[in-house]
């Protein structure tokens, strides 16, 4: 066995243009590198945000069984929720090495599908010498932000303390979008449709357009994690949207976060520069939060005393302290079987990605495994108790994107504490099943109170999420969800006027007296009084064992068939005309439209038939409250404190980000076709075979008619 030190420093201009149509030059670059022996990754070096000409000056030692396998060497610009771009590859021959000499090598980077293209160098400092003795930190566990040689060196060193070492960012940047003044005027009736683009690091975000103004009022709010020390610079851009053509820049501004100090919020008129106007910002600094990587040795739940110490953190007695934490969850990531073969060997090289929200963790890869073993612990801070946990497997390729082998989305309140699991993989839309099952042990810890305050506010937007694009087959599928709720509305008006009509005169005779009886007696307290009855009425159906759900489950998926794959295989086709942009661009909007409106009208229905009995329990308190108020306080006094409540709200903040509560409930409640998702993530194994898929799905109407 041979001891190769590294140490890295790459520098040089990278030309990232390949010269492949549809490719775009960057100015800047996220790198990191990777070095494999044997077709195995045995280091992959920290990631240097934005910066072509990238100064790491990280140190590894390796253990080398032969001289004659080369060092492989590849550098890849890191993209956030996407896919790494690739930036070059180069090999450094081991037996060319003098023994005991410290060389300097300067590398040339390039890519085998455009050896003429000029990519950049990579110098490294290359030390060859023979294994001498126990030498705990020469593996590849340096690429960890912590070593596990700590836990070995200071076993008396406390798993809090390495769960700190663990963390992956220093705290959070809040940003509140507020509005801009006076901005450039770019279309031919003297205004703008303006939206601005964020960056911070790999981080992206960009706002909805407010049309035809030039002072847009935006209020919007979301997060960045903050991974320096220091802080950093988040890159701000406005442009002006425009239907069929390339939208036009408006101008940019960037915001220093190094001088603004922490738990403090910063208000901020920043003017645009190679524009006009300027941005006002609200921008609050928080601490860090409590996401982490770790081997399975290293569990901060299974240490009794840890355990205790998050118990009481999240206890009924902490409820209003600090309300943003409302809980942490942990997931092990054991192991993945039978997995689909991506590769022509028939084998595949899988890693395991896994998302809550914005926060996303990655395992490293098992190469050439259908039956890869991670042992991997993730740790996510819980900011909203409905948040869906979602585990994807991934196919690592040469040089190319990965390759999706399955996912499955478990929602955090569907989760049973401490229960090794195998979850069957689903495709990408989660309609259908595919080859293989995965092995997770997931614990969340929670508030009840933190998590019920959190419902009755926006919920967090994704930064990454797929661009909007036309499907006739995914028009019609929300036409028929509005037709649904529309039906229903109609049906049950139907019911009330056959009533008047004196149809059944029995029926109409008992509303009759019922109609006398609630007119007479009719007070406030009434009206939520009687929303608990649907709620305690179906909930005495979901104990007793009747679940009174649609049968929506085979009515969204008879439609997901070939048509479907076939109509989105295809995103957008070339040579377009202006004019079918400009349709494309409606067709999203009507879709978006019936797409929002079937979907409130579902959630409202799951309220109250106990999809979710989370919400439910919490609909039923905030029935209960609303009684006991509307009792106890005549009503012209609830009706002025409203009227003075949102009469005054402006004069006494200014900024404040305007939202409504009762739609901020209705977000969290699952639709039809998010329970679809959820009622297949869950089934047996045993049912991930297509044709025994099929049948259940034929027969659950009937299972769930009969109780």
């Amino acid at each position: 066995l041979t001891q190769l030190t590294i140490t890295t420093e790459r520098r040089g201009q990278a030309a990232l243009d390949r010269g492949e149509v549809g490719r775009k030059r960057k100015r800047e670059g996220d790198p990191y590198v990777k070095f494999k022996i044997g077709g195995k990754e045995v280091f992959r070096s920290r990631t240097i945000n934005k910066n072509l000409n990238p100064v790491w000056d990280e140190k590894v030692s390796l253990l080398v069984d032969s001289l004659r396998e080369p060092l492989y060497v590849k550098v890849f610009d890191y993209d956030f929720g996407l896919q790494d771009d690739f930036m070059g590859s180069a090999y450094l021959y081991l037996e060319s090495l003098e023994h005991q000499r410290n060389l300097d090598v300067t590398l040339d980077l390039e890519d085998p599908q455009y050896p003429d293209h000029d990519l950049g160098t990579l110098d490294l400092a290359v030390t060859l010498s023979p294994k001498e003795g126990d030498f705990r930190e020469a593996t590849m566990l340096l690429r960890r932000s912590w070593k596990r040689s700590n836990k070995q060196l200071h076993s008396s060193m406390r798993l809090s303390d390495v769960h700190r070492k663990a963390q992956l960012w220093r705290g959070i940047v809040s940003i509140s979008l507020i509005e801009a003044r006076d901005l450039q005027p770019m279309d031919a009736n003297g205004f703008s449709d303006p939206y601005v683009k964020f960056r911070l690091g790999h981080q992206k975000y960009k706002s909805k357009t407010i049309p035809k103004t030039l002072n847009p009022q935006w209020r919007e709010q979301f997060d960045f994690h903050l991974y320096e020390e220091q802080g950093g610079f988040i890159d701000i851009t406005v442009w002006d949207k425009d239907a069929g053509k390339k939208d036009d820049f408006m101008g940019r501004c960037s915001v220093d976060l190094s001088p603004l100090s922490k738990e403090h919020t910063h208000k901020l008129d920043v003017p645009l520069e190679e524009g006009e106007g300027m941005l006002v910002l609200l921008v609050t600094l928080t601490g860090a939060a409590a996401v982490s990587i770790s081997d399975l040795s290293v569990n901060i739940l299974d240490d009794p005393h840890e355990r205790h110490q998050i118990l009481q953190r999240y206890s009924v007695l902490r409820s209003f302290h600090n309300l943003k934490d409302v809980g942490m969850v942990q997931v092990k990531v054991i192991r993945a079987e039978r997995l689909m073969a991506a590769d022509v060997t028939g084998k595949s090289d899988p890693f395991c990605v896994v998302e809550l929200s914005n926060d996303r963790l990655q395992t490293h890869t098992v190469y050439k495994n259908l039956n890869p073993e991670w042992n991997k612990v993730f740790t996510f801070n819980v900011k909203d108790i409905h948040s869906v946990l979602e585990v994807t497997v991934y196919d690592e390729d040469r040089d190319r994107s990965a390759d999706f082998l399955g996912k499955v989305a478990i929602p955090l309140l569907n989760i049973q504490n401490g229960e090794r699991k195998a979850y069957a993989l689903k495709s990408k839309e989660l309609t259908g099943p595919t080859k293989g099952v995965i092995f997770l042990e997931i614990d969340v810890i929670f508030n009840a109170v933190k998590a019920g305050l959190r419902t009755l506010i926006p919920i967090e937007q994704k930064y990454i999420e797929d661009e909007p694009r036309v499907s006739k087959q995914l028009l019609l599928q929300n036409f028929n969800r509005v037709r649904s709720c529309i039906l229903f509305l109609i049906n049950a008006g139907c019911y009330i006027n056959s009533c008047f009509e004196w149809h059944s005169p029995q029926r109409s005779i008992c509303a009759f007296l019922l109609f006398v009886l609630v007119v007479w007696n009719f007070e406030l307290y009434m009206i939520p009084l009687a929303l608990l009855l649907p709620l305690a009425w179906n909930y005495i159906l979901v104990a007793s064992g009747k679940d009174t759900r649609q049968d929506v489950v085979s009515d969204l998926l008879e439609d997901e068939d070939e048509d479907y794959e076939k109509d989105d295989k295809d995103p957008e086709r070339k040579g377009f005309i202006n004019k079918l942009y400009a349709i494309q661009d409606v067709c999203i909007s009507v879709q978006n439209a019936l797409d929002e409106v079937a979907s409130y009208g579902e959630r409202i229905k799951n309220t109250f038939n106990w999809t979710v009995p989370f919400l439910s329990w919490l609909a039923i308190v905030a029935l209960c409250v609303a009684t006991v108020l509307i009792y106890y306080i005549p009503l012209r006094y609830i009706v002025l404190a409203w009227g003075v409540n949102k009469f005054t709200k402006k004069l006494r903040d200014p900024y404040n980000i305007d939202n409504n509560e009762l739609l901020d409930f209705l977000s969290r409640v699952p639709s039809d076709i998010q329970v679809v998702g959820v009622i297949l993530s869950l089934l047996p194994l045993h049912t991930h075979s297509p044709r025994t898929l099929e049948l259940l799905l034929l027969l659950l109407p009937l299972l769930l008619l009969k109780g």
